[in-house]
């Protein structure tokens, strides 16, 4: 009779660091990086090869620096050099780039510009590019920039009735969430990386426009599109919710509670309001039998959008492996964090990924973006770290 010892159990926090630190940060910083061009590549195939297309733009850009820059905080990956080389080659194709104000928002291969509309979702990641950029080296020209594009957003796209418009030219019709919550998410992080409360003020605008337009009182969930008024754009019951945008707001008002100095009555509304957001998505927006993120649903919480992208379940994981979720959900947790390493980054893809996905789990993408990146990183430093 032979006898045999148990094999070790590998744990979430082992599989990510292993996928995360070992391959996923080497690939990008390695094979998804220009070396000539000092940018990010916007996509990589199948066998880590650069996708060539006809113009980059600048939030994937600004994604990329800012997960370097983490990644350098953390000590997870040395990526400091090759981050401020890109953030100053970004800087310069980027910024002005037409000669009005504010950054274009792609540049074609030979580093003139390809779009020049000025772009508010693609601003609020070049901002938090840099906030990430001050907090890992402090460059005084970067802390002056950061306060040079926060200038500008306000004096390009602020709408006459709140909020800002998502871009220029403007529609004159439609407002979104999105960027006014990417917006904040910067602002609290060049405010964590510098204490100059102008960018908390800002940030505390933006909360209140969560709470005065972009969160329906009826169904308490954040809806995604309204018109130039900040009425939703269809009939109650019809507008659409994205889980994803669910989580990563969760986040965020836990993230200003934390950082700003609120009343104990403003400080209860954003817990609670964080807590409602994740339990909606959670217990509607997923697939407890897969293990995965819907792509999206209405207000009345029917599913419309069977199919799951990537970045949805980072940002669950994020919740689920932080505070204080990964005290009552750690069974959950788990389990998202091995359906994530599964379904979305196969080891044949040898730290790639899938970005999104059918209802049976098959690809509906024959490449891999860039752009996931910060959202990924984003979970997998909650998890590796924790």
């Amino acid at each position: 009779m032979t006898s045999s010892t148990p094999q070790q159990v590998r744990t979430p926090q082992t599989l990510w660091r292993e996928w995360l630190v070992d391959k996923a940060l080497p690939l990008w910083r390695e094979a998804g990086f220009d070396t000539k061009r000092r940018l990010f590549h916007e996509r990589l195939d199948w066998q880590a090869g650069p996708v060539r297309l006809g113009a980059l733009r600048l939030m994937v850009q600004a994604r990329q620096i800012a997960t370097y820059c983490r990644a350098t905080i953390d000590t997870l990956h040395d990526g400091m050099d090759q981050a401020l080389t890109c953030l100053d080659t970004v800087e310069a194709l980027y910024h002005r780039g037409d000669g009005s104000a504010g950054w274009v928002f792609s540049v074609n291969p030979e580093g003139r510009p390809a779009s020049t509309k000025r772009d508010l979702y693609a601003h609020a990641f070049i901002l938090f590019a840099y906030g990430w950029a001050i907090r890992m080296a402090d460059r005084p020209e970067d802390r002056k920039m950061a306060r040079l594009i926060a200038e500008e957003i306000d004096l390009i796209f602020t709408a006459p009735n709140e909020g800002y418009l998502d871009s220029i030219p403007d529609s004159g019709t439609l407002r979104s969430q999105n960027p006014h919550m990417h917006l904040l998410e910067a602002y609290l992080a060049v405010f964590e990386a510098t204490g100059d409360a102008f960018y908390l003020e800002r940030a505390r605008k933006l909360i209140d426009l969560a709470r005065t337009r972009l969160i329906d009182r009826s169904s308490g969930l954040l809806l995604e599109f309204f018109d130039y008024r900040w009425t939703p754009l269809k009939a109650g019951g019809q507008n659409q919710v994205q889980p994803g945008h669910l989580f990563e707001w969760s986040w965020l008002l836990r993230d200003y509670a934390r950082l700003s100095r609120c009343d104990e009555a403003d400080r209860s509304w954003l817990l609670e309001t964080a807590e409602g957001l994740f339990r909606a998505g959670f217990v509607s927006g997923c697939d407890m039998s897969t293990s995965r993120v819907y792509d999206s649903m209405t207000e009345n919480r029917v599913i419309t959008g069977h199919a799951s992208r990537i970045w949805a379940q980072t940002e669950l994981l994020r919740l689920l492996h932080g505070a204080p979720y990964s005290m009552t959900h750690g069974n959950e947790a788990d389990r998202f964090a091995h359906g994530f390493l599964e379904r979305f980054a196969p080891e044949r893809l040898n730290g790639g990924w899938i970005d999104h996905i059918d209802a049976n789990g098959e690809p509906l993408v024959d490449y891999m973006p860039a752009s996931s990146f910060y959202h990924i990183y984003g979970a997998g430093r909650q998890i590796v770290l924790k």
